[in-house]
Parts: C-alpha cells; structure tokens; sequence
C-alpha cells in the first residue's frame, strides 16, 4: 500500500521566508501547509514603517506587506493553520526512524508535532524565525515600532537628525549603532559594563566617533512616550543612581534567539542555536530544509528571508520530485 500524507510540504512559520517558500510551492503544485503558532506576518507584521522592501517606492506598513504576502499564498492553494510547532520526526515507509545522517534522499514521512495534532509530509520548510532578545522594561512592548526598534539596519534611515540611543555593548550592537551615526543627531549606547564586548575595529571606530556618547554601568528600566517614545528611564548598576535620556529612538541589540528549540536532536545547529544549512537551504536531514531568520544570523532582512524562502522552497521541490 502507498505512504498517506496530509500534504507534500509543511512550512513552519508564517514571517516572509515561510510565505515565499509557500508561493513558490504552492504554484508548483505541491499541496501545501503553512503552521504559525500566532497569525501569519512574522516580525515585519510588527513593523510600523518599511521603506526598504522592493517594489514599494512609498513607505509601507510591515501588516500591508504581509497581508499581500498571505493572500498570494492563498491564491496558490497553501492552507494556513494556527499550531504551535513541538518537534519534527523522521519515519521511513517500513515505520522506523530515519538516521538522522542520511547520506541520500530517503522516501520517508516527516510528522510534525503540534499542540493541534501532527500533520504528515514529504518535506518539511523551517521558516520560524528568531526573536529578538528584549528588555522585558515598561513601556518597551507598547513602544515597539514607535521609537524602540531591534533592527538599526532596517529603521536606522528613520531617525535623520534625531537622538538615538543603542542598548548594548557586542558586535551587533557597535556596528549597528555606528551605521545610525549615519543618520543620527547623536547615538548614546548604553551598556551594562564598563567597556564594550565587541571586537576592537568596531571598539576603535566606536570611541573615535564624534557623533556616539557612551553610558557605561547602565541599563534602561522603563521606555516612556505616549504615542511614540519620548526618553529612556536609566539606572547605572554599580551606583544604583537613576536617570533620563530624551531619545527619539532606541535600538535594543542585545542578541537575537531563533525559534529552533524543536529542531534539537533532528537536525544540527550551531551554538547559537541557527540552523546549519547548505547554500541551497538544506540543512542536515534530507528532506529537511530551513530559511530566514533560523538560519540567517546576519543580515536579518525581510527581503534576504524571502529569497531564501523561495531558495529552500526549489530545493523541496527538486528533492520530492526525486522521490517520486
């Protein structure tokens, strides 16, 4: 009898790489399932201004974007549900688990575990995206989009002549805070220690820049504005003294975690927890693939998480076409 499966692909993650993965499979025809734990939209459906996404000469809300973005899909046939995603397993046609280093394509069934059910498949999309890390102060939710940002590369150009403060103090944080030095009246960072985590070329180009100010011993407690930010509420941590900063805008660059705790033990990942990934969005189990921002520690763009969507999305597609 032949192998059953609810779809040919499930794509975990409903952001921009999960939904270009899911137009692209879906116009080519294979029956596909797109899981979000919330509504489809990922991080850009967070973003309030985007004025860098191609095709979009005038600024453009992230939610227009994605809402565009969802009933492309649609139109293509993918089927959205709302799960939360738990693990990911790999069974072969005779019922046993598949090696997990499997050197060739193995005609095998991948069940995903959700908190709706499981949902069979020949290949799996990993488009879950990462988060970046927050922090967890008042106002700093209510705010999101609105002054506080996680991304200076994305929303940088923004903050023209504005001040702008920089939590952080490790290579993302430097660098970005440098690029918005670009735009900005004046960058403050704000660390938590007495000198910066980063690399010492990001270190020398940070102290020589007439434009950065430093708050060393310091972290932010609270984010206040009313309908956008207006100043960061401060505490230095070795004095215990309190203080405000009027700000514009405040990048919060403290790390970024990818949502790929389900992954461990399937798949491998590095140490930051990134799924590891060939140019063609493979990733260590065949049949497997991953895209955006799991995978992509680096550039973390709307517009490099789709066209790695699409890039894993051809490659399912030529890998299932093998299978049969």
């Amino acid at each position: 009898m032949s192998q059953q499966f609810d779809c040919d692909v499930v794509i975990i993650g409903g952001g921009c790489a999960g939904l270009t993965a899911g137009i692209y499979t879906g116009r080519g025809s294979l029956k596909t399932i797109i899981l979000d734990k919330l509504q489809p939209g990922g991080q850009l459906a967070t973003t309030h201004e985007v004025e860098n996404y191609p095709g979009f000469p005038e600024v453009v809300t992230g939610p227009e974007i994605m809402e565009r973005m969802v009933k492309q899909a649609e139109r293509f046939g993918c089927e959205f549900r709302s799960a939360g995603v738990a693990s990911i397993r790999a069974v072969a046609t005779s019922g046993s688990l598949v090696a997990q280093a499997a050197s060739e394509p193995l005609a095998a069934t991948f069940v995903v575990g959700t908190d709706q059910g499981e949902f069979r498949c020949k290949a799996v999309i990993v488009a879950s995206g990462a988060d970046p890390k927050t922090l967890g102060v008042p106002g700093e939710d209510r705010l999101r989009g609105r002054g506080v940002s996680y991304c200076a590369t994305c929303d940088g150009p923004f903050f023209r002549g504005k001040e702008v403060a920089v939590v952080g103090g490790g290579n993302t944080a430097v660098d970005e805070g440098l690029y918005v030095t670009a735009f900005a009246k004046r960058v403050t960072l704000i660390h938590r220690r007495d000198k910066l985590r980063c690399e010492r070329i990001y270190e020398e180009r940070a102290l020589q820049n007439a434009k950065m100010a430093f708050r060393w011993d310091t972290i932010v407690t609270e984010c206040v504005g009313d309908q956008v930010l207006e100043k960061l509420r401060l505490r230095n941590v070795k004095t215990g003294e309190e203080s405000e900063l009027k700000v514009d805008g405040c990048f919060v660059l403290i790390g970024t975690k990818p949502n790929t705790e389900f992954l461990r033990g399937l798949c491998e990942l590095d140490e930051l927890g990134f799924v590891k990934v060939t140019a063609r969005k493979e990733t260590s189990v065949p049949g497997v693939f991953a895209a955006g921002d799991c995978e992509d520690a680096a550039a973390r763009q709307a517009v490099t998480a789709a066209g790695f969507g699409c890039m894993a999305a051809l490659t399912a597609r030529h890998y299932i076409d093998n299978l049969r």
